[in-house]
């Protein structure tokens, strides 16, 4: 049986420096900007509204997609995430990432247990796919 899939050490260590990650589920969606961690050099996003056309269900429903990581789209696979142990730990690591005062309602937010439950763990599904184009934006409405 072969290793899983994982990110290149210097993949999670930018991973872990972006404030604001692009995702796109499937290959309908258009990029939306979520916030990011890194636990256990492992990688996780959580969604603020789960919106019925929002990026999250998208995820669910068809768990390929991809990310924009600085000019490069990396192929990912979604995958909820059942422990309560990691989700907490999820939790604390945007605690840590995002202390400012301007994030507090949505640190406090996403420690909410309906938030907690959409914790998603991308991992590769693939290698990088292509340079982004650097004119290409993510929507972003202010929020993770």
């Amino acid at each position: 049986m072969s290793d899983p899939p994982r990110f290149t050490d210097a993949e999670l260590q930018a991973l872990a420096q972006a404030k604001i990650l692009g995702v796109r589920a499937g290959t309908e969606h258009r990029y939306t900007s979520v916030w990011v961690v890194v636990v256990e050099d492992r990688v996780f996003v959580r969604t603020w509204n789960d919106k019925p056309g929002g990026w999250y269900r998208a995820f669910r429903a068809e768990p390929l997609g991809t990310i924009r990581l600085g000019r490069e789209e990396l192929a990912v696979r979604a995958r909820p995430v059942r422990s309560a142990r990691l989700r907490q730990a999820v939790t604390q690591a945007y605690a840590q990432k995002y202390p400012t005062k301007g994030s507090e309602q949505w640190v406090r937010g996403f420690a909410e247990p309906r938030r907690e439950a959409t914790t998603l763990e991308l991992v590769p599904a693939g290698r990088r796919l292509s340079r982004a184009r650097s004119s290409a934006r993510c929507r972003s409405r202010g929020s993770p």
